[in-house]
């Protein structure tokens, strides 16, 4: 498929000021439903994890206990790479003093206790959002979904505890942690993630290529997504998630040799073709996780890179 340079200008956009006004409404919603949990936010304003981005948050604590909530945005929407204006916005909802402290790649260091705790909360969540959004909410396996309107944008809610990660086994030294969440989904699963680090890193990575990087990934999840409606099963085989990591991994030079769009695009390909075999190496934007950490993942990335080879024809001068 052809694409012009103004087309490619067009993908690489970040969404409109009225997104970003919808997400910071759909933040507000889950902090107005949390005040009826008992939480307050002692009348402090939203803030910004990071500025350029809808990256909103709000830190709130119990009027009746030590219990210490912190609510933010993360994903596409906190790191100003979403590309489709119906995608839903994921909200974090932290318990701070539920506090998880472990080896990363130790799957059950969290206690029963821990567990039991997270799961009550979760169910409170629930509770309050269904009383104030009736026939909006949907218990999802990891989260509560709550649609959206004209006014907000539809809601993933992730209720999840704080945790404290030590990854010698990445730095060499005992001594070094990192913080992240840690979330206790309905069917066991323990799933930890390092979402700050992922906001931070994307911005570092945007500013060492002069902010080519960001353009590149919008631009990179629209193709994904018109090689879905093609038919490509491998742009279904992989998450616009993955498509950040992937390009995080691009070393910074590959994005600053050109200024077209249509030729950063050409030489991000490839790169990655020309390095397949480090694809199962890669870490995600988060610095942390791996991004292929099971036998095979490399192999869907490799073939979600060769179609869009195919199917990507920039169209210099057109």
């Amino acid at each position: 498929m052809k694409f012009s340079e103004s087309t490619l200008k067009e993908y690489a956009a970040p969404l409109s000021e009225t997104e970003d006004a919808k997400c910071k409404r759909a933040i507000e919603m889950i902090r107005d439903a949390l005040k009826n949990l008992g939480y307050t936010d002692d009348n402090k304003p939203l803030t910004l994890l990071a500025e350029d981005t809808a990256s909103y948050s709000i830190q709130m604590r119990s009027s009746q206990s030590t219990e210490r909530v912190s609510i933010f945005v993360q994903g596409s929407y906190a790191n100003n790479t979403c590309v489709r204006t119906e995608s839903d916005v994921d909200i974090a909802v932290v318990r701070e003093d539920l506090h998880e402290f472990s080896f990363y790649h130790n799957a059950e260091s969290s206690t029963t206790t821990q567990k039991d705790k997270a799961r009550a909360f979760k169910d409170a969540v629930e509770i309050e959002l269904r009383k104030s959004f009736p026939y909006q909410v949907h218990r999802g396996n990891k989260s509560i979904k709550v649609d959206g309107t004209t006014y907000r944008k539809k809601a993933d809610v992730v209720p999840c505890c704080a945790m404290t990660c030590y990854n010698n086994w990445i730095y060499g030294d005992k001594t070094s942690s990192q913080a992240g969440i840690v979330i206790y989904a309905d069917d066991g699963q323990i799933i930890r993630n390092f979402p700050k680090q992922h906001i931070a890193n994307g911005r570092m990575k945007n500013a060492n290529t002069g902010y080519r990087y960001k353009k590149a990934v919008r631009i990179f999840k629209k193709i994904r997504y018109l090689m879905e409606d093609c038919g490509y099963s491998s742009a279904k085989n992989i998450s616009s998630f993955g498509i950040e990591s992937l390009l995080w991994n691009v070393p910074d030079t590959v994005y600053t040799k050109y200024y077209a769009l249509g030729f950063i695009v050409d030489e991000v390909l490839t790169f990655l073709r020309s390095n397949s075999q480090s694809i199962s190496s890669y870490q995600e934007a988060n610095g942390i996780k791996k991004l292929c950490p099971k036998s095979g993942d490399a192999d869907k990335y490799i073939e979600f890179i060769r179609d869009m080879n195919t199917f990507f024809n920039y169209a210099y001068g057109e």
